[in-house]
Order: structure tokens, then sequence, then C-alpha cells
């Protein structure tokens, strides 16, 4: 507001006059600096070996996949090391385990893969839970091969949802006794996807929930039973043994925004390639260690938003 006087020619003298002026801000406006993301994972444990355990479904209505499992057990074969693994097969029933059917080993080929899962016991029950602690704790057998210092992998295959609410009520209770057995487990599932996203014509009822909610547990891999090849999801699992040696990003980031952090501390052993959007690490980072890594991404990034790593070696 501008106030000034003028000659009054009416009545001599002077009177004030306001006068409105507008006046004009200018304000920079910052350049979008985009969101934040992390993503992280924690270093797998140098282990002496590799227990596996596959947990199939012997019902009925898994006679038609009998393909499927021998070809992903070969698959899964094919992608571990060339020693130190040990593998066998379980029925779901917990009554119906075999007890004393040998482990195959390195140099097992897909025949004697087909030989173990023909001398199965078959059950009638879908009970992939109460199978697991009851081998483990009452065959006999069980202790003459597993280690207590090897990495054990379990496979629950099954196409109906897990029945062991009676020696586990809650997946919890599961997953706590499961994580006792040893420092490295892990868990995977071939189980039926919700009516919505499987490639079945089943019902909600047959959704394996509960061996899905254990195996997000330990960060696992769930496969669709219902599609026609199992192999890049077994793979996927058995890869999940291996230490990171590099993980891919979520989002596509703002490059110098990048840092990587172990156990909280700045890491720089590490490059960034944007032709396939994953960091890879120069010196790979000791067992047990938290890897994190922070990055600004823009807003109309339209990565995978999942909330969940992706590392990979």
């Amino acid at each position: 507001m501008f106030a000034g006087c003028a000659p009054d020619y009416g009545f001599g003298g002077t009177k004030t006059v306001y006068i409105e002026i507008p006046t004009y801000i200018y304000e920079e406006i910052p350049e979008d600096p985009g969101l934040v993301w992390v993503d992280s994972f924690t270093q797998v444990t140098t282990v002496n070996g590799i227990d596996i355990i596959w947990i199939i479904d012997q019902s009925g209505s898994m006679s038609n996949d009998e393909d499927k499992v021998i070809a992903g057990i070969e698959a899964m074969i094919n992608a571990l090391p060339e020693a130190g693994w040990r593998l066998n097969m379980l029925s779901a029933d917990p009554y119906g385990y075999t007890d004393a059917q040998f482990p195959l080993v390195p140099g097992a080929t897909v025949d004697d893969a087909q030989a173990m899962y023909n001398a199965m016991a078959a059950g009638g029950r879908e009970a992939g839970f109460s199978a697991l602690q009851y081998y483990i704790l009452y065959s006999s057998y069980a202790s003459t091969w597993l280690r207590s210092d090897a990495a054990l992998l379990v496979v629950f295959v099954s196409d109906e949802e897990e029945q062991s609410t009676t020696e586990f009520p809650n997946v919890s209770d599961f997953t706590t006794w499961y994580s006792s057995l040893r420092q490295n487990v892990y868990l995977s599932s071939i189980v039926n996807f919700d009516p919505n996203e499987s490639t079945c014509n089943n019902t909600d009822n047959y959704t394996g929930k509960r061996y899905m909610e254990a195996t997000n547990w330990y960060n696992g891999v769930i496969i669709d039973i219902c599609s026609d090849d199992w192999s890049t999801g077994v793979r996927d699992a058995t890869v999940q043994l291996d230490p990171y040696e590099s993980i891919i990003l979520s989002h596509t980031p703002v490059e110098d925004s990048i840092r990587v952090f172990a156990n909280g501390q700045l890491y720089y052993d590490w490059h960034y390639d944007s032709s396939d959007n994953t960091v890879y690490f120069d010196v790979i980072p000791d067992a047990g260690v938290l890897v994190e890594v922070g990055y600004r991404y823009m807003s109309l990034d339209t990565g995978a938003d999942t909330g969940k790593d992706t590392a990979n070696t």
C-alpha cells in the first residue's frame, strides 16, 4: 500500500490518498528430489552342505502331477553344486513317511529320483508341517543323514491347504519350531495359488495359504502348482542358498544417490550397472552381514513396488 499527498483544489490544503500497488514475490520451486527406497538382504552364512527334503502330497488328486514333481527334482539336482548336498522325499502324511530311504547325493540321476518317488509310502493326509516334524523327531533313520551344520531346505508340494492344525494351530507355531532346528533353514512351496491368480479352476478351499505364509516368513520361493513348468522356480529356490554377489534394484535409481551399507556402515566395494539395474559387489559381503542399498528414484518410475528386495547371485 502506497500513501501519497495531493493538493485539495476545493478547500485549499492537502489530503492523503491511498493507492494500491501490487507486490510480486518470486520463489524458486525445487526440482522433484524423488522418493527414497531401500533394498536389502542378509548375506548367506557359510554352511557345511545342504540337506533338502521334498514333502509331497501323495493323495489321489496329485496323481496327475508326478511328471512335474520328477522334472522339478531333476531341475534342482542340475542347479545344485557338484558336492555337499543330500536330497530325500517324504509323504505329506505324518504316518506315511518312509523310514529308511537313503538320500540322493551328487551324481544321482532323474532315474534315481523316479525310483525314490516310487518307493515313497502313500498317505491320505495333507499335513506337510506335521510330516516334517514327525520325521525329524521320530524317525531313527533321519539322524543318519541329516547334518546339524548343513543348511536345511524343505520344499512342500501339495494341491490342497496344509492341515496340521492340531499340532500347529498357527503358522507361527511351525516357523518357530522350524527355525529352532538349525542356524540356516529355508522353505519353498509348490501349491495352489488364490483362484484369482492361479491357472487352475480351483476354489479358495484348495489354496495353500498356510504353506505360502510359512514360505513368505523365510522369503522363500512359491510356485503355482498349476503352472506347466516348475523348473525356473525350483532353480530359484536353490539359488537362495548361494551367497549374494549382486542385487537387482526394485526401481531405477538416481544413480549418484546410491549408497550401500553393511551392518549400518558405508560400504564402498561395489559398482552399479544401469543396463540391468543391478548393484554388483566387487568384494562379496561377509556371511551374516545385513546389506542395505538406499537410493532415490523418480515418482514416475514404474518399477515393481513390492516392498521386498530382489537379490540374485
